[in-house]
């Protein structure tokens, strides 16, 4: 378990930071830039919780919110396997793992169940908290680019790039049931504007 007793060290001070086990590297390190990129997501995925809590108490909300917590939970863990190279000897690194996965693909099929069909690419609105699902779909898409770079010059656990990667799935179709199943989304109409 993290305690945290002081919030400023000034290690920071000269433009490096520490990942995991200690080791330290430049604040725009790419692998800084993915687990920062993560967190930001979960920042926006916590003010979606908050517009859901404004909302009401459905089912449907009290359903989206559990799923979002989870999320929120799991990005913690995501930002841990990013920052962690090594374990530290006779200790397991914290890692996302296949069933993190899973699940979300779980969650995805059975909240794109209950969704009318897409007949065109749906513009980021409708309600509050769809529209900042949308956000959240957006930085994880981000996240997702900043962990592929990583990937391709240093290790990162595949489980890990699969999670970003289903995350962003599953942020589109929670915002398409949090906008009455798909009912008050905004569709795009190409060329609309002319």
């Amino acid at each position: 378990m993290v305690k945290l007793t002081r919030i400023y060290t000034r290690g920071g001070d000269k433009g490096k930071t520490s990942l995991g086990r200690g080791e330290r590297v430049a604040k725009h390190d790419l692998r800084v830039e993915a687990y920062g990129t993560v967190d930001e997501a979960n920042a926006i995925v916590g003010l979606a919780r908050t517009a859901i809590a404004r909302a009401g108490k459905s089912d449907v909300l009290k359903q989206a919110d559990a799923m979002l917590a989870r999320i929120q939970n799991d990005l913690f863990d995501l930002g841990a396997d990013l920052c962690t190279i090594k374990a530290k000897r006779g200790q397991a690194a914290l890692r996302i793992v296949a069933s993190q996965v899973e699940r979300l693909e779980h969650e995805i099929d059975a909240v794109n169940g209950e969704l009318r069909p897409l007949n065109s690419f749906i513009l980021p609105g409708g309600g509050e908290a769809a529209a900042l699902l949308h956000l959240a779909r957006t930085v994880s898409r981000r996240a997702e680019r900043r962990m592929t770079a990583l990937a391709a010059k240093r290790p990162v656990n595949a489980e890990a790039i699969k999670y970003i990667n289903r995350l962003s799935d599953h942020l589109f179709v929670l915002s398409r049931r949090l906008n009455d199943n798909g009912a008050a989304d905004v569709l795009w109409v190409p060329g609309g504007t002319r």
